[in-house]
């Protein structure tokens, strides 16, 4: 189970909800929880696997609601446009590669792996499943034993 290194200024509910609003999104439950426990930050165990093809990643940090270097409402207006439809990132990796939330049904609350410098031709093929759930996500996270 992944710890976090360091977190962001706690939130309300409250400013869950006006994100929401404003951006027209329903976060999913977990993901919920963990923005009211940590609001984003740095997790101490951060390393991912992708695929057996595109090897393994890691966690770079979590975007927070509020003013800090990184938070969702920045990213999602950088990248909106840029995500494919029914995603929003909630965290990057040092390659600038976003880690994603799904926010429409097909996709609800699974987490995938947009590569943004991945040329190709198919909707979707430079976005990877990750986990079913961010809870399964998070604590999937491991240290890296190099």
């Amino acid at each position: 189970m992944a710890n976090m290194a360091k977190e962001n200024e706690k939130i309300n509910m409250k400013e869950i909800e006006e994100f929401e609003l404003k951006h027209d999104v329903k976060l999913p439950n977990d993901y919920i929880d963990f923005l009211l426990k940590f609001n984003g930050g740095y997790p101490h165990e951060s390393t991912f696997k992708i695929s057996d093809e595109h090897g393994e990643s890691v966690v770079n940090k979590f975007y927070g609601i509020g003013d800090m270097k990184g938070n969702l409402d920045r990213v999602f207006e950088i990248l909106d446009g840029e995500l494919p439809e029914g995603f929003i990132s909630i965290g990057d990796d040092p390659a600038g590669d976003e880690i994603c939330i799904g926010i429409n049904e097909k996709y609800y609350g699974k987490i995938y792996l947009w590569i943004h410098d991945m040329e190709s031709d198919e909707e979707l093929s430079n976005i990877f499943f990750l986990a079913e759930s961010f809870d399964d996500f998070f604590n999937s996270l491991y240290e890296n034993e190099e």
